[in-house]
């Protein structure tokens, strides 16, 4: 059965960095996405903010672009997203998600959407 569970979420100022952290168990996929999406307002859907295929290859979304950096540890079965200079807007969950489909990046990016997900870590930054 495949597991995320996310971690690392808090409270910081805005200019400050917190780094997430997914923890993914009984993943059975060698070619995949991973991606850090953000996300709770109701009837919103959630934003995926960085990708990563298993060759290595990344994808981020325009709003942290130079601020977040999305890695992957395959040894340790883990994900992390590190995020740097955080902005109050920037405040949401955060949602580990993954799926066996390398087309995260590239021309069909915007239609991926992956079919499992973690349950989220809150972040909050203040001005």
């Amino acid at each position: 059965q495949v597991q995320l569970v996310e971690s690392g979420g808090g409270s910081v100022q805005a200019g400050e960095s917190l780094t997430l952290t997914c923890k993914i168990s009984g993943w059975p996929f060698s070619a995949d996405c991973m991606a850090w999406f953000r996300g709770r307002a109701p009837g919103t859907k959630r934003e995926g903010v960085a990708f990563i295929v298993s060759d290595g290859t990344t994808r981020y979304a325009d709003s942290v672009k130079g601020r977040f950096s999305i890695s992957r540890d395959k040894a340790k079965n883990t994900l992390y997203l590190q995020m740097n200079s955080l902005k109050p807007e920037d405040s949401d969950m955060y949602y580990c998600a993954a799926h066996p489909d390398v087309r995260c990046v590239g021309p069909l990016g915007d239609a991926w959407w992956p079919g499992y997900w973690g349950e989220g870590t809150l972040v909050t930054i203040s001005p």
